[in-house]
């Protein structure tokens, strides 16, 4: 078979990776990729995620049995709909459906309609009217841009002069462009975060193990928010009873809703989650798989990933049983120094030729020059190790982590170890 894949970072490197397990796979494309994804697929870099027409092109040119839309503009644009169109098989959501992450509004006024448990909210639309909302508001509290802003389009005030320099730089300055039009103001929630993936085809869906991501920059959760700097699975707070109670009261509602609506959910769904003293709560929705979560959540999967894909497009995932290793597993990040704010790229790395069976380096953001493998991005490496306990995962993950040598490397150190401690309680 030949596959393609769109996107071009870590977890587009780990499906990869996942996919490769696969006897049948005889090639994979990834457009763009990048230069670590160059040794598992054959990346085709003048072809961004974004250009949708081209990607259908090549979809149909090369013969693509079937395809996997990983990032979240591709599916809001309607990549899978128009490779749906030129007759190619796919993984993903349509347009439509992918609203549930590409608008705040929408997916803040489904859960409302729908019982689904969320932070109350309202919605603005003029700049004036939020900041007279926000005089009697209790803080800290949460604003976000209604659509995709690259996943730093939500920011949480702790006063009144920040709420409205918030709204201000969103909705006046367009600090988010067109995304800001429209903000959501919420309620802060308190609790354990947890991040939990599933497949899904509309109707069966099947969760995969549940994870903790570590968002800010610094260690001790200190710094600017990231796109992720590390994560761990599973996630010790998401137990057995917490997860019967996602699946009855927002999971299953979720796709109902979404049927309900018109439009079906097919593909990756991620439920980002707040355990708190009411019960478990939505945080946000997002349309895909999430990155870093991919990157600790398929190293676990036993079953092969492409049958559960195939699964979901044909609408027969009831039918299939998913499994999961037992045992934990952790993802590093390796990121520019400066990073989420300005760094350097073009920095010349520097890996271990070899490393443990059970250690995966994931390239999210480099690129091939002159037989070189440079920097390109904030967030460079994701270092993964699966092991029978979490603790043993951190200590691989960390060991192969310092194997890695580029100037300006930086990392976390404390990844985890919010798991540990709950581990102990």
């Amino acid at each position: 078979m030949k596959l393609l894949v769109v996107g071009g970072g870590g977890r587009e490197h780990a499906i990869i990776k996942k996919l490769k397990e696969n006897p049948s796979v005889k090639t994979i494309y990834a457009l763009p990729g990048n230069g670590g994804i160059a040794a598992d697929a054959v990346c085709i870099p003048e072809i961004g995620a974004k250009d949708i027409p081209a990607i259908v092109e090549f979809a149909k040119a090369n013969a693509i049995d079937f395809a996997v839309v990983a990032p979240d503009d591709p599916l809001a644009l309607g990549c899978v709909d128009r490779l749906h169109e030129a007759g190619i098989p796919c993984f993903g959501p349509d347009a439509k459906a992918a609203r549930i992450e590409a608008s705040k509004v929408f997916s803040k006024n489904l859960m409302k309609k729908y019982g689904i448990p969320t932070a109350s909210y309202e919605v603005f639309n003029d700049p004036a009217k939020a900041m007279e909302y926000l005089q009697s508001a209790s803080f800290p509290i949460v604003i976000k841009a209604d659509g995709l802003a690259l996943g730093k389009g939500v920011l949480i005030p702790q006063d009144l002069d920040e709420a409205k320099a918030a709204v201000k730089s969103i909705m006046e300055d367009k600090a988010f462009g067109d995304s800001g039009n429209e903000i959501v103001i919420e309620e802060f929630l308190t609790g354990p975060e947890v991040s939990v993936l599933a497949f899904t085809d509309g109707t069966a869906i099947r969760p995969m193990v549940s994870s903790m991501d570590h968002k800010r920059a610094g260690d001790g959760d200190t710094g600017l928010n990231t796109g992720g700097m590390g994560t761990i699975a599973p996630n010790p707070c998401y137990t057995a009873e917490v997860a019967q109670v996602c699946m009855d009261t927002i999971f299953l509602p979720t796709l109902a809703a979404m049927r309900s609506e018109g439009c079906p959910f097919k593909g990756c769904l991620y439920f980002g989650l707040m355990i708190t003293p009411n019960g478990p709560k939505v945080i946000e929705y997002n349309c895909r798989f999430g990155d870093p979560e991919t990157q600790v959540v398929l190293p676990l999967l036993k079953t092969d990933l492409l049958t559960v894909m195939q699964a979901v497009e044909n609408e027969t995932l009831s039918e299939l049983e998913v499994e999961w290793s037992d045992g934990a597993a952790a993802c590093v990040i390796l990121a520019s120094g400066g990073y989420p704010s300005a760094y350097e790229k073009g920095k010349v790395m520097t890996l271990p030729e070899t490393t443990p069976e059970n250690v995966v380096i994931y390239h999210a953001g480099d690129k091939l020059a002159g037989g070189l493998l440079l920097t390109s991005g904030g967030r460079v490496l994701g270092v993964t190790a699966t092991a029978p306990t979490l603790a043993e995962a951190l200590k691989d993950a960390y060991a192969a982590a310092e194997t890695v040598e580029f100037e300006g490397k930086y990392m976390r150190h404390d990844i985890g170890q919010r798991a540990l401690a709950a581990m102990e309680v």
